[in-house]
């Protein structure tokens, strides 16, 4: 792969695109960054020439972007990961990918949601029986948890944004934006089911791109008995390529829902969401047809003339 000596260049886009070399380069450290961290499996999944995959991994582990760790001896083999360089390239995939959405496979109207049938539907549609990835995201106390609980049934709702009224604003010509209404709704309904979900084998958590403290005020202001995690660094969102809008500055998530199964893998998923309040008990239905409840069978009363066991007689 034919590299171009750009040191004597000053502008940071030229400097970029000189690591960043072509498309398929993006379409690596995207599939990276989702999990695809082996050779032969990035090259099944990317469909190019091995020689070529060879020469653009070569050079992403050269810059620093990817690191390369063995995970067998004989034969030599690798995993391909993101270095801490690489991951602030995710931001700029979710950017690309936002643009996309928005002006090459969408009208370029802003929204939150999405048409059914959109290609933004059929790629949410298609995380159905993948594995949630391998990270942790910071909680709303700033402590490092996993998006799914393991070993439990996981509701993991995204949202745009919740804010909690008496210490934040909403962004500008927030409720503007078709599909942010209901944030607050969504969430209060997760609390107010969350008893029945718990009942269920399930667990809840909320994810959005809003900072912990953001996240911190609006669980104690809206007081939610479960975890909000946040994305605000995009590791879950480029991971899964979850369709984001941008609006107030920062990237967001548009609201959709994944049902995880106690070994980490997506099995049910609602988007578009529009109505949040009744995603909430469609949710619940779910989860009780994959976790039936088990009830156990009524004792007949004990006939006090009979000892209890440990009794003495």
């Amino acid at each position: 792969m034919r590299q171009v000596d750009l040191t004597d260049v000053d502008c940071g886009i030229t400097q970029a695109l000189g690591v960043l070399t072509d498309w398929w380069t993006f379409l690596i450290v995207r599939d990276v960054a989702g999990g695809v961290t082996r050779f032969d499996a990035l090259q099944k999944e990317l469909g190019m020439s091995r020689r070529a995959l060879a020469e653009r991994l070569a050079a992403l582990v050269e810059h620093g972007v990817l690191e390369r760790r063995r995970y067998t001896d004989r034969p030599p083999r690798h995993d391909y990961l993101l270095t801490a360089k690489g991951e602030g390239l995710l931001p700029v995939l979710l950017t690309l990918q936002e643009w996309g959405d928005r002006y090459v496979l969408g009208d370029g109207s802003l929204t939150a949601t999405a048409e059914e049938g959109s290609a933004e539907q059929r790629r949410v549609r298609s995380l159905l029986g993948r594995a949630l990835p391998e990270l942790t995201l910071p909680r709303q106390d700033g402590a490092p948890a996993r998006p799914a609980e393991p070993g439990a049934w996981t509701v993991l709702f995204c949202f745009p944004g919740a804010f909690a009224p008496e210490s934040q604003g909403y962004p500008p010509r927030w409720t503007d934006i078709p599909g942010t209404r209901g944030c607050t709704l969504e969430a209060t309904t997760y609390a107010a089911r969350h008893d029945r979900f718990v009942a269920a084998g399930a667990r809840i958590r909320g994810v959005s791109t809003q900072r912990p403290d953001q996240l911190a005020a609006f669980a104690s202001h809206a007081a939610l008995p479960y975890d909000l995690l946040s994305d605000a660094d995009g590791r879950l969102a480029a991971a899964l390529r979850l369709p984001t809008f941008r609006a107030g500055g920062a990237d967001r998530l548009k609201r959709l829902t994944m049902l995880v199964d106690p070994a980490g893998t997506i099995r049910e998923v609602q988007f578009p969401v529009t109505d949040p309040a009744a995603s909430v008990d469609a949710m619940l239905l779910a989860v009780t047809d994959r976790t039936p409840v088990q009830v156990r069978p009524e004792r007949p009363p004990r006939d006090p003339r009979r000892p209890t066991r440990g009794a003495a007689v």
